[in-house]
């Protein structure tokens, strides 16, 4: 079971944001009025983006049917590392947490025990670990599900 849900971000300033006038506004004795101002604006979720699939909250049931169980483990302390996917990989977070920082983004995914990610082939990321961290995984070829 997976959800998408949208980012709205906001960005206050103290300053109105500058605005070209042409000369002849310039030159007038307007008095300009000054506000605060919010700014927002919509952004797809990262996961959408970068076409990775989450499900949070897995039954016993679930991990059943996914065989979990039988995967191969994965464990690290706090560290950071580059790594880039050759297939599709499915990976039940046990321990921790991890933040994916997609080649040439400044934003991040988040991701923690109990989460279900599915990264896709080809996907490259920078991850960031702060704490002990474990993970069960299984790589997935083209049509499995």
């Amino acid at each position: 079971m997976s959800q998408t849900v949208g980012a709205l971000s906001f960005c206050s300033s103290l300053h109105p944001p500058a605005f070209t006038r042409n000369e002849a506004a310039a030159k007038s004795k307007v008095r300009q009025v000054k506000s605060n101002l919010i700014y927002s604006r919509w952004e797809k979720p990262m996961e959408e983006l970068y076409n990775i699939k989450v499900e949070r909250g897995l039954t016993a049931k679930r991990l059943d049917e996914l065989g979990v169980s039988r995967w191969s483990m994965w464990k690290t302390g706090k560290c950071q590392l580059s790594w880039d996917w050759q297939v599709d990989q499915l990976v039940y977070i046990v321990e921790g947490e991890v933040r994916v920082v997609p080649e040439g983004s400044e934003r991040y995914m988040r991701f923690v025990a109990g989460d279900l990610v599915r990264y896709p082939k080809w996907f490259e990321a920078d991850l960031y670990f702060n704490a002990p961290y474990q993970e069960l995984y299984s790589f997935r070829a083209y049509g499995d599900d």
